[in-house]
């Protein structure tokens, strides 16, 4: 048996980003775009089910964000994970990815008894690929980076193939491991329509307790058991419920500074036809050598 857990993360969309979604302090204003699931993370979700799939444990998917993220995570029940929580607080707004790592690190940490950490490559909101990283580095684990595929797992260790400028590096880890994932690594499984029909009413704590509001007939406890007991409850974490330290959530432990954000198109007015011939591609090549692009 061998547990997973895997961090998802709901991104702007960020073929709409402009500089008039930021914010004087450099943040991106999310509530102004649309928001997807990154794509990579639905593959390190997918590694993580093909792991329970041959080996059996349990997946859990975790998700650092506002009340929204919510959609995700139902996302990850429809395509097979076991538990999923929302870690969700004003003061983790505007988190850079050290104080991303550390507040999922410590998240991993709560939940515990895991083999695998799976994570995409990186978010398409931020491209640093470095949350993944960051966070083996917190829990004290060894990592494998821009995975392409698990080729052995042993009761404690993985075998892993890299890819790498040029090929690919096979590299073998003792468990616990944290593992990166490319986005063509494999192909995401569509969602069950049994689990779509069992899970599209999943609610965290901010959900339940939006519905309790102006109903003298609701009790945000009683909802809580309820869901509970239905095995529909998202799981609901607050930097109080880590004892986190604020210096290094949020904004306030965050060094990294986005200056300025812009929308650049690139466009032009004419294009040259390159015919299929020796003559035409020797053509090629003798203008881009001329123009310093290579040679």
């Amino acid at each position: 048996m061998l547990n997973s857990i895997v961090m998802v993360k709901q991104v702007p969309d960020t073929a709409n980003i402009s500089g008039k979604v930021m914010r004087e302090d450099g943040t991106v204003n999310r509530s102004k775009l649309p928001a997807i699931f990154n794509y990579e993370d639905k593959i390190a979700l997918e590694f993580a089910l093909q792991v329970k799939e041959k080996y059996g444990g349990k997946v859990t998917a975790i998700t650092m964000g506002p009340q929204r993220a919510s959609d995700i995570l139902r996302e990850c029940f429809f395509m097979g994970a076991d538990e999923v929580y929302l870690v969700s607080d004003r003061k983790f707004a505007g988190a850079d990815t050290l104080a991303t790592s550390y507040v999922l690190s410590e998240v991993i940490k709560h939940i515990g008894n895991y083999d695998f950490v799976f994570a995409g490559r990186q978010a398409i909101d931020g491209d640093t690929a470095q949350v993944g990283p960051q966070t083996a580095e917190k829990l004290g684990i060894p990592q494998i980076t821009f995975a392409r595929e698990i080729l052995d797992v042993t009761e404690d260790t993985v075998t892993a193939k890299k890819q790498i400028d040029g090929g690919y590096e096979i590299q073998k880890s003792k468990l616990p491991v944290l593992i990166t994932v490319l986005k063509d690594a494999a192909q995401p499984r569509p969602f069950s329509a049994k689990r779509m029909m069992a899970y599209k009413n999943a609610k965290s704590l901010i959900e339940l307790e939006k519905l309790t509001e102006g109903n003298s007939l609701l009790y945000i406890d009683k909802l809580v058991h309820e869901y509970q007991e239905r095995g529909l409850f998202i799981n609901t974490l607050t930097m109080d419920d880590l004892q986190l330290n604020q210096d290094r959530c949020g904004l306030k432990g965050s060094p990294t500074k986005v200056h300025k954000v812009e929308s650049v198109v690139l466009a032009g007015n004419s294009y040259n036809r390159i015919e299929p011939t020796t003559a035409g591609l020797g053509a090629l090549i003798d203008q881009l050598t001329q123009d310093h692009i290579f040679g």
